[in-house]
């Protein structure tokens, strides 16, 4: 017994030696050919590509993969370049291929489609559950519910400036800084007012688009824009500092996104809500070695710690925001609220108990699937991807042309 244990252990100390494996902390062994590859639209200036790419370093960190088993390619348009960064990804040996805006998906699953030993990932993307791919997926996360928990903070400070006299309740309105129509923002700005509504029964919205996911200047007018418009308070679904810059100019709350503007912003931010894609990228991980398949549509929330909130920045929040959220996220992960419950909100002075929802891609974009249910529209539990397109009473779309 003693020399089977002594081989083994020389065994063991033979494989550590010469780096034949890395740790992974699910029990899993990385071999050190393993590789795993990152298409970013923009890089760490865009804080939509910095939480992606934080998220990569950290993923990876952790399950113990070497600095050369990491290839990031940053700054890939939605083109061609796409199909051409993946494919070189594939070609240098990567077994997973990871991209993270919604105008790669084609280029994603034409290279899915020539290299079917290699698992292609795609954030945002729509079209895995309906294309049947193997080696083609799609994924996001159910961050209209962060969303939502960022607006009562919103609707708290509304309050907040209601009560000390500085507006009145029919002066609460809040301005948006969208990217473009798509249901991926319409859900967003949907779901951030319905949490300040929640708290805040007066507040409206007005919504303006860029027609961009990041140019500063346009984000950065857009929210001068809503601001002259007389709105009190700003939040956004755009990439840059644009807006919460607007905002700590002119000494207004801003509610950002993808991650904390307190340092640059003091005076204004109050929170911001993230996706944390770090679960979603050791569960693929984790999925390719194990041999396993890795879901076509894969959609997590706060209980995996895929949607997170930063910490509220005291000096600008209203107080009681903490004990608010706190207890609007314990009702959601319980099932005892929904974002998009029927009963708080109409559409052109009616409530729906009906709606027919665009959750197969196709060229015509057709209604082909029921979504509301129980009470209340079942957002991302169809495909990945948001789907909520419906415009609400009570926001106003300044410009819809994108």
């Amino acid at each position: 017994m003693k020399k089977v244990i002594s081989l083994l252990l020389a065994v063991v100390m033979l494989v550590a030696t010469l780096g034949l494996f890395t740790a992974c902390s699910s029990d899993q062994q990385v071999s050190a050919d393993f590789k795993i590859g990152f298409i970013f639209l923009h890089d760490e200036n865009s804080t939509y590509d910095k939480n992606f790419l934080e998220a990569a370093e950290a993923a990876t960190a952790e399950l113990g993969l070497k600095p050369e088993q990491v290839i990031f390619k940053t700054n890939i348009p939605e083109g061609n370049e796409c199909y051409e960064a993946a494919a070189d990804l594939a070609d240098q040996g990567c077994n997973i291929v990871f991209a993270n805006s919604f105008g790669h998906e084609p280029y994603m699953l034409k290279a899915a489609k020539e290299f079917p030993e290699v698992e292609f990932c795609h954030a945002t993307g729509t079209m895995a559950h309906t294309e049947n791919v193997p080696n083609f997926h799609n994924a996001f996360a159910s961050i209209y519910e962060g969303r939502y928990l960022a607006g009562i903070a919103a609707g708290m400070k509304l309050n907040e400036m209601i009560e000390s006299g500085k507006i009145t309740a029919d002066q609460a309105k809040m301005g948006y800084v969208g990217a473009y129509t798509y249901a991926e923002v319409v859900s967003g700005y949907t779901s951030f007012y319905l949490g300040a509504k929640s708290v805040c029964p007066s507040v409206t919205m007005e919504v303006q688009f860029t027609g961009s996911w990041y140019d500063e200047a346009l984000e950065k007018e857009a929210a001068t824009k809503l601001l002259s418009n007389n709105c009190v308070l700003i939040s956004q679904h755009a990439d840059s500092m644009g807006a919460p810059t607007a905002c700590e100019n002119a000494g207004v709350p801003n509610v950002s996104y993808n991650g904390s503007t307190q340092s640059a912003c003091p005076n204004t931010f109050i929170i911001s809500s993230r996706i944390d894609w770090a679960p979603y990228y050791k569960y693929i991980i984790n999925q390719n070695l194990k041999g396993e398949a890795i879901a076509a549509d894969w959609c997590e929330g706060f209980e995996v710690g895929s949607v997170k909130l930063t910490d509220i920045n005291e000096n600008v929040a209203a107080k009681g925001t903490k004990e608010a959220i706190e207890d609007a996220k314990a009702k959601l992960i319980a099932g005892e609220i929904h974002v998009f419950d029927t009963a708080t909100f109409t559409v052109e002075g009616k409530k729906l108990d009906s709606y027919m929802a665009d959750v197969d891609t196709d060229a015509n974009y057709e209604k082909d699937t029921e979504v509301i249910a129980d009470g209340y529209f079942h957002e991302s539990e169809y495909r990945s991807a948001p789907y909520f397109d419906l415009q609400i009473d009570g926001i106003t779309l300044l410009n819809s042309k994108f």
